[in-house]
Formats: C-alpha cells, structure tokens, sequence
C-alpha cells in the first residue's frame, strides 16, 4: 500500500470514529502497518489540513486521534445548531414533534409508547432547534422529564397559539402515524419541511 493510500484510508477511518477517537495501535492493526509508519502519516495529514486551510483537523485526545471542527469557526457551527430556520427534520424528528404538539405535557416514554420505536434522538434535536423543551416533571417514578412546544415553535408555524394547531383527530389512529404528520406539516408550512431520511 502507498504512502498516499494508508493516509486517506485513516482519514476514512478517524471520520467513523466519530468523537471516539482511534489510537495509533487501533490504526495501526486496523491497516496492517507499523506503528511508526502510521505516527508518521498521522503527522502528515494533519499538515497537510493544515496547508490546505482546511474546515477540519487532526487533533489527539487523550491518546486517541479523531477529526475535528476548527475553533476559530466556532460562531458559525453554533448558527447552524441553533438556527429553527435550518428545517431538515427527519421523519422521527417530526412525529415527535407533532405528538408533543398535541399530547403536551407529555414524557418522552409515553411519546414511545405512541411511535413504537426509541425517540431519544429525536428528542433531543427537537430541543437543540428549540423547537420543543422541558416543561417540567411527571408525578410519576423516576419524575420523567415532560416535553411541550416552544414560543419559537409558535414563531416558526406562524401560530398566535397552540389552540390554532389543526383539528386533532388526525391523531385519533397511530397506525398511519407518517402520512399524518406529513398532512399535519404540510398544513402548518407553506415552506414544506425538509424531510430526510436519517432519524
């Protein structure tokens, strides 16, 4: 394998690592080389991101190497993440919605109990849109976190309030739950939300 080769193959491989990270001996058993030959294309790709002025970087993390965003575009990640205009929901990201929208207060076990499947994720980028946010504790064992819509919710479905949401019987059957929530969006946005097929 040459020199060019085995780098691209370990930037292939510190993207699926994701916030985890690999070590060079993980690397290095991963593609069959010496330590020392993947320290030093470790090295080398982290100067040529460099070079290049690149969005990303090499860094090492306690022990383990891993790919990361550039600090000094810190301002503008943080527009994305909390931008409500950036609308691509996935499917689960807009059930959920839709079900704290009309069931509110609710628990994210009881929105699981509704779409049959786990909503933690969907959950949780519904609440860094700020779209949806805590609201308070159940009565219940353990106190669950409820859920319930936000005035950027409001805002964002040009809504006075929650009382001129459409008629709830769409959510009479869950059984045909993506085809009701897709009516449901299509009715609040003119705009049409982004649908992708990530959860």
């Amino acid at each position: 394998m040459d020199f060019p080769k085995l780098k691209s193959i370990i930037e292939g491989l510190l993207f699926l690592a994701g916030d985890e990270g690999l070590t060079v001996k993980q690397i290095a058993e991963i593609v069959d080389h010496r330590p020392e030959l993947v320290e030093d294309a470790l090295k080398e790709l982290k100067e040529d991101f460099e070079r290049q002025q690149r969005g990303i970087q090499v860094m090492q993390i306690a022990g383990s190497y891993q790919l990361a965003t550039l600090a000094d575009h810190a301002s503008y990640y943080e527009k994305l993440a909390y931008s409500p205009s950036r609308s691509s929901l996935s499917q689960a990201a807009l059930e959920t919605l839709a079900i704290v929208a009309y069931r509110q207060p609710i628990t994210r076990v009881e929105i699981e109990e509704i779409r049959g499947v786990k909503s933690e994720r969907a959950i949780q980028t519904l609440v860094n849109k700020d779209l949806i946010e805590e609201t308070g504790r159940a009565e219940a064992i353990g106190r669950p976190i409820l859920y319930g819509t936000t005035k950027s919710f409001l805002d964002y479905f040009g809504l006075p309030s929650l009382q001129d949401l459409p008629e709830p019987q769409l959510f009479e059957s869950t059984e045909n739950l993506e085809e009701e929530t897709q009516l449901l969006f299509e009715k609040l946005d003119g705009r049409q939300l982004t649908i992708d097929d990530v959860d």
